[in-house]
């Protein structure tokens, strides 16, 4: 399956009256045309960033110091805003994480979903309102026709969400990038949401890029995931992998950290708190957070070494010398948890 994105040794830094912050430090991953896949990581981590700067929609404090962001051969690190412009929205769409501010208060749903149609498919008036009405019905929103002229205040979180998804998907983008899509949502949307990005997925064969900060999510929706800490990728590869296999100790305290029916009063939580990216700790910068930390990890960074041949971690405990060490048993009970799911997912031909 060929890729219809690459990143390469991306480096991102924020000017700030403290100093830079180095936001992404060399990360590099690719997408396949029709995966899913998810990156997740605590708040802070770089995700958003990650995911914005394909787009190009950092803010003007930010710099893309180096890298290469390569969609369908084309660099871009290096495209004009015009360029921009006519991938935005048409190759490449967003669904943020809020809903309510990603819709304008003052325009009918019916004026918000035809713009990016006429500005970018060149669709007449009569056009666009048949196609706005077809998105809305693929995204399950009942009683199109009369909804669409009503304002986004009038509608549900859940309602509200199904909308950002049908402008998202107007224009037949070629990747989809979702961050955070379901925060806002209760449980009962939130699956109904994923559900839905699912099945659309099947219908027009888009790529997704699904930012989250929860695993449970993903279990649900991705084909590969890649665990991000710090500005980097600490581990990378199949849902199945990452799983039942995970390799990073930081992948352990997120897995740990998912609550169960369980774990009501006992919720697990990873001790201290993300290194301060103004000036990244010298070696592992999990190593603060890590129990299993070794001396080597204060003094040298690690490498990704390869699991298998879809499945990478950036951990010294995977080094030769290194002592042999069993994930916790706290996240045992969440594997067991997900068994169902994945098994769900692949007699249906869910996981690629």
């Amino acid at each position: 399956m060929s890729n219809i994105l690459e990143v390469r040794d991306l480096n991102i830094t924020f000017d700030t009256y403290a100093g830079k912050v180095q936001a992404i430090r060399g990360v590099s991953f690719d997408l396949k045309k029709g995966e899913t896949l998810a990156i997740v990581g605590e708040s802070g981590s770089g995700k958003s960033v990650t995911s914005r700067s394909i787009m190009r929609l950092l803010s003007q404090n930010a710099n893309i110091e180096q890298g290469q962001i390569v969609f369908n051969g084309k660099d871009l690190v290096h495209a004009s805003e015009k360029e921009m412009q006519a991938i935005r929205g048409k190759r490449i769409a967003m669904i943020f994480q809020d809903p309510m501010t990603s819709l304008n208060p003052t325009m009918t749903i019916e004026k918000q979903i035809v713009e990016p149609l006429k500005i970018h498919q060149k669709m007449n008036k009569s056009q666009a309102h048949d196609r706005a009405l077809q998105l809305l019905e693929l995204v399950g929103l009942p009683d199109p026709e009369k909804r669409m002229k009503q304002y986004p205040h009038q509608f549900s979180g859940g309602q509200r969400q199904r909308i950002v998804i049908a402008i998202a998907l107007a224009c037949n983008p070629d990747i989809l990038i979702a961050d955070e899509p379901t925060t806002a949502l209760d449980v009962t949307i939130q699956a109904q949401i994923l559900e839905l990005m699912k099945e659309l997925q099947e219908k027009i064969d888009t790529s997704i890029i699904f930012i989250t900060h929860d695993l449970g999510v993903v279990a649900n929706v991705a084909d590969r995931v890649a665990v991000m800490y710090a500005g980097k990728f600490v581990e990378v590869g199949t849902v199945d992998e990452v799983f039942y296999n995970p390799q990073h100790p930081y992948t352990w305290g997120l897995l740990a950290s998912m609550p169960t029916l369980d774990t009501a009063n006992s919720l697990y939580a990873i001790p201290g708190t993300p290194p301060d990216l103004l000036d990244p700790p010298i070696g592992d910068a999990f190593a603060p957070r890590n129990e299993y930390a070794m001396k080597i990890d204060t003094e040298l960074e690690p490498p990704m070494f390869k699991v298998s041949k879809s499945h990478y971690a950036a951990t010294w405990l995977l080094h030769e010398d290194a002592p042999a060490i069993d994930p916790p048993e706290e996240i045992k009970g969440r594997q067991q948890l997900y068994k169902e799911k994945f098994a769900k997912r692949h007699n249906d031909g869910g996981v690629k």
